[in-house]
C-alpha cells in the first residue's frame, strides 16, 4: 500500500472520530486495513484517483484545518477558536468567565466550544473531542442527554423561572434526601459556592463557634472564608490567597493537612471548645484527584464528636459522581451536612446544602439564619436533577462508570511508565486523576511535586490529537455513562503517541 493511501485511510478514520474499529494493522503496525463497509467509498475513491478519497463527510459544518504527525495521526488547529478568544480578552477578564477555563496552567489559548454531545465536544472550528471534562463533573450521563433535553423543554413550556413554590422542589429534594445519608432536609442554591457560604454560616449559627478547619488543597467557593491554602484555580494561578479577602475574613479559618489526621488533632487542642466544623472534600479533586485513607475520614467523624463540632462533606464534586449515595456511602462515614451541586442539577446551575432536620431547621425563614436567592429552586434545574437522578438510580450505572474509571486511569499509568514516566493515578467512581510524579499522592504538598511542565505538554498535545481534558494538574476528570470502551481504547492509543514523545 502506498504512503498516500494510508493517510488517506487515517484521514477516513479520523473523520468518523477515531473509531478504532474501522481499521487494523498490519503485524509490523506500518500499514492499516479497512475492517468496516463505512470504508468502501474512501477504496473506491482512491482506486478511482478521485479527489474525493479527501473530503470529510458533509456534516453541515465547515471542516477543521487538519496537519498530520510524523506518526499519522491527525493534529488540530485552532483559527476560529484563537480569533474568538482574541476578542474575547477585551471584554472579560482574561478572555474568561471561570479562571481555570483561560489555561494559564497548560500553555496556549483555550479552544472556545460550539456544541456538545454524549461523550463528545465539538470547537468552533469543527474539531472534535472525547471529553474528559463533562463541563467539570455535572454530564455524568453524557452531554445534552435526550430524555433530560425532552423533559426541560416541556418544562419551559410552562416558564423559565416562577420565584415561588413548585412541586418540582419537592420532588428533587425527596430524591436527594432518599440517596444522600446524611440529609434529612435541603436547601437549594443556585452554585456550589453558594451552597458552601450558606453552609459555613449555618455552622457558625448552629453552634454558636466561629472556627472552621479546612484542609490544605480543599477548594470550597470563592467566597471569603474559604481562599485560604485552596487549590484549584487558585493553584493552577499560582496565588495563595486573594487580592481583596480582608485578614478578618480569614483569620478564623484554620488549615489542616489533608490525610493527616495528628494535624486536625493539633487544632481542636490549641482551640478547645472554639471550633464549629470541620470542612473537607471527601474525595479531593480541586488539588488535582486524592483520595482520602479510610481512617482519616473515620478519624475526623470520632474528632467532631468529641469536640462538639459538626462534620461537613463538601460533596459538589462528589455528590452523585462517585455513588449514588456521594462519598459518604462510598466510604461509610456520614457527615452532620453535605454540600452539593453539579450532577443534580443535570447541567443547568444549582446547589444545595443539606443534613440533620435540627441543624437545617435553624435555616429561615424556619429558623433565624438568613439565607436566600432569587432563581434558587428554578424550574428548569430541577427538572434536569430529576431526570438525571432518575437514570443513575439504573442498577450497575456506578459499577460501570468505575470500570471505564480503571479502565483509563491504569492504561495511561501503565503507557507512561512504559515510556519511562514518573506517574501515578487513582479512581473512584466516575472521577479519575493522575500526576507526573512516583506516588501514592495524599494531600496537596505532594500534589505539588508533580511535573507541572509535562504536564502543560501533555496537555496541549493530547488536545490537538482530538482529547479534551482538563487544563490544569490540579483537577479531577470525569467519565460519563456514554463513554464507551471504544473511546477510551482511542484515547490509551492518542496517550501512547503522546507519552513516546514527551
Amino acid at each position: 500500500m502506498s504512503e498516500l493511501a494510508r493517510h488517506i485511510f487515517v484521514a477516513i478514520d479520523l473523520w468518523q472520530f477515531g473509531d478504532a474499529s474501522l481499521v487494523a494493522f498490519s503485524a509490523d503496525g506500518k500499514y492499516m486495513y479497512p475492517t468496516k463497509p463505512t470504508m468502501k467509498l474512501g477504496i473506491a475513491a482512491l482506486i478511482l484517483g478521485s479527489a474525493a478519497a479527501f473530503a470529510p463527510a458533509n456534516t453541515g459544518k465547515g471542516a477543521s484545518v487538519l496537519s498530520m504527525t510524523a506518526t499519522g495521526t491527525e493534529t488540530y488547529t485552532f483559527t476560529k477558536s484563537e480569533e474568538i478568544f482574541k476578542e474575547a480578552k477585551e471584554l472579560m477578564p482574561g478572555g474568561v468567565s471561570s479562571p481555570v477555563r483561560a489555561f494559564k496552567s497548560v500553555g496556549g489559548n483555550p479552544i472556545v466550544f460550539d456544541r456538545v454531545k454524549g461523550a463528545y465536544a465539538w470547537d468552533v472550528d469543527e474539531n472534535k473531542y472525547i471529553d474528559y471534562v463533562g463541563t467539570w463533573g455535572p454530564a455524568i450521563l453524557g452531554h445534552a442527554d435526550d430524555d433530560v433535553l425532552e423533559a426541560v423543554q416541556k418544562t419551559m413550556q410552562k416558564g423559565t423561572s416562577f420565584g415561588a413554590p413548585c412541586p418540582l422542589e419537592n420532588e428533587l429534594a425527596k430524591m436527594v434526601i432518599d440517596a444522600v445519608p446524611s440529609v434529612e432536609m435541603v436547601r437549594f442554591t443556585n452554585s456550589g459556592t453558594e451552597a458552601c457560604m450558606g453552609m459555613i454560616r449555618l455552622v457558625r449559627a448552629f453552634t454558636n463557634r466561629e472556627k472552621v478547619i479546612k484542609f490544605e488543597g480543599c477548594y470550597h467557593g470563592h467566597a471569603d472564608s474559604f481562599l485560604v491554602q485552596a487549590g484549584s484555580g487558585v493553584a493552577t494561578l499560582g496565588l495563595p490567597d486573594s487580592p481583596g479577602v480582608p485578614a478578618s475574613a480569614t483569620k478564623a479559618t484554620l488549615c489542616a493537612e489533608y490525610n493527616n489526621l495528628d494535624s486536625v488533632k493539633a487544632i481542636f487542642e490549641e482551640n478547645k471548645d472554639e471550633i464549629s466544623a470541620v470542612i473537607l472534600e471527601p474525595v479531593v479533586g480541586n488539588s488535582g484527584f486524592i483520595k482520602p485513607d479510610k481512617e482519616f475520614l473515620e478519624g475526623i467523624r470520632k474528632l467532631t464528636e468529641e469536640n462538639g463540632a459538626l462534620l461537613v462533606f463538601d460533596e459538589v464534586m462528589t455528590g452523585f459522581r462517585v455513588s449514588y449515595g456521594g462519598a459518604q456511602e462510598y466510604f461509610g462515614v456520614t457527615p452532620d451536612i453535605t454540600t452539593m451541586g453539579k450532577v443534580i442539577g443535570g447541567g443547568l446551575p444549582v446547589g444545595a446544602y443539606g443534613g440533620r432536620k435540627d441543624i437545617m431547621e435553624m435555616v429561615a425563614p424556619a429558623g433565624p439564619m438568613y439565607q436566600a436567592g432569587t432563581l434558587s429552586g428554578n424550574p428548569l434545574a430541577m427538572t434536569a436533577g430529576i431526570e438525571t437522578m432518575k437514570k443513575l438510580k439504573q442498577p450497575g450505572m456506578y459499577e460501570e462508570l468505575e470500570r471505564k474509571a480503571k479502565m483509563l486511569v491504569d492504561g495511561i499509568v501503565e503507557t507512561a511508565k512504559k515510556h519511562g514516566h514518573a506517574i501515578c493515578g487513582d479512581y473512584a467512581g466516575g472521577m479519575f486523576g493522575w500526576y507526573f510524579v512516583d506516588g501514592p499522592v495524599k494531600n496537596f504538598q505532594e500534589a505539588t511535586k508533580a511535573d507541572a511542565e509535562k504536564f502543560g505538554k501533555w496537555h496541549r498535545m493530547m488536545l490537538e490529537r482530538g482529547v479534551y481534558l482538563a487544563p490544569s494538574m490540579y483537577e479531577a476528570g470525569f467519565m460519563s455513562a456514554s463513554h464507551t470502551d471504544e473511546d477510551i481504547e482511542r484515547t490509551l492509543e492518542i496517550a501512547d503517541e503522546v507519552l513516546s514523545q514527551l
